[in-house]
């Protein structure tokens, strides 16, 4: 034991004396004092602002907070004037300036067609047309929404195609589309008319021809002013007749 109590007294032999811990350092200016571990920090009183030294009253009301902001409208936040954007219905591509000339043009089928019109894609007045004419054979008994709209496509498939091999210019799908349904309005008077009368008779019958004329008579020429096919009025009549005949069909019987 002797031998490692001088082991560890020649082991921790060092210069530090535990007097020096009651001296007294400086650090920044400001003296403190070290004893056996412990620490005295004098405290230094830093610069004060005299407006925070006094309290200043409160001048607003109850309930009623100070606007410390200037509110923005929308308006200048987004950039842009509400009031000079377009109208939702010409966003969507509903003009009904438009759709109104166009059903005159169909109902005047001796009115010259105006090609910049015709030529637009608006399929709001022929959707409203094939409704208008399945609510009518609906009147009559006649459930045949599915054959409306199954021969309608089927119709603007085939005449878009025909449309596209005859005319230089070609033509969409769209126009096509609207420009059959549009035509279909004639169609609608027939079916109104199989409500109260029979058209399995003879005057039946010609009322039905001249109904078919009517439409394929309209359509022929909203085509030939739309894509400038002078002299092909009737080669597109034709096939409009074919299609108008198997509406005139579900109508009569």
């Amino acid at each position: 034991m002797s031998g490692f109590e001088s082991f560890n007294t020649e082991f921790f032999q060092t210069s530090y004396s535990i007097d020096e811990q009651a001296q007294p350092y400086e650090y920044g200016g400001s003296p403190y004092g070290r004893q056996y571990g412990g620490y005295e920090y004098s405290q230094q009183s830093g610069f004060v602002p005299p407006e925070m030294m006094q309290q200043q009253p409160y001048t607003g009301q109850i309930y009623q907070p100070t606007q410390t902001y200037t509110s923005t409208s929308a308006q200048s936040f987004y950039g842009s004037n509400f009031e000079d954007e377009p109208p939702l219905l010409e966003e969507l591509g509903i003009n009904f300036e438009h759709i109104w000339q166009k059903t005159l043009t169909v109902l005047h089928p001796l009115k010259v067609a105006d090609g910049s019109i015709m030529n637009e894609t608006d399929l709001a007045g022929p959707m409203v047309f094939c409704l208008a004419f399945g609510v009518t054979l609906l009147l009559a008994g006649k459930i045949q929404f599915g054959y409306v709209y199954g021969i309608s496509a089927i119709g603007c498939v085939g005449m878009f195609c025909l449309l596209n091999l005859m005319s230089m210019t070609g033509v969409s799908f769209g126009c096509v589309a609207s420009v059959l349904g549009y035509c279909l309005l004639p169609m609608i008077l027939l079916s109104t008319f199989a409500i109260v009368f029979s058209l399995q008779g003879v005057m039946g019958i010609i009322f039905t021809a001249g109904i078919i004329g009517w439409c394929s008579f309209s359509a022929s020429k909203i085509f030939i002013s739309a894509l400038a096919m002078e002299g092909q009025q009737l080669l597109v009549a034709y096939p409009c007749a074919l299609l108008y005949g198997v509406f005139a069909l579900i109508s009569v019987f």
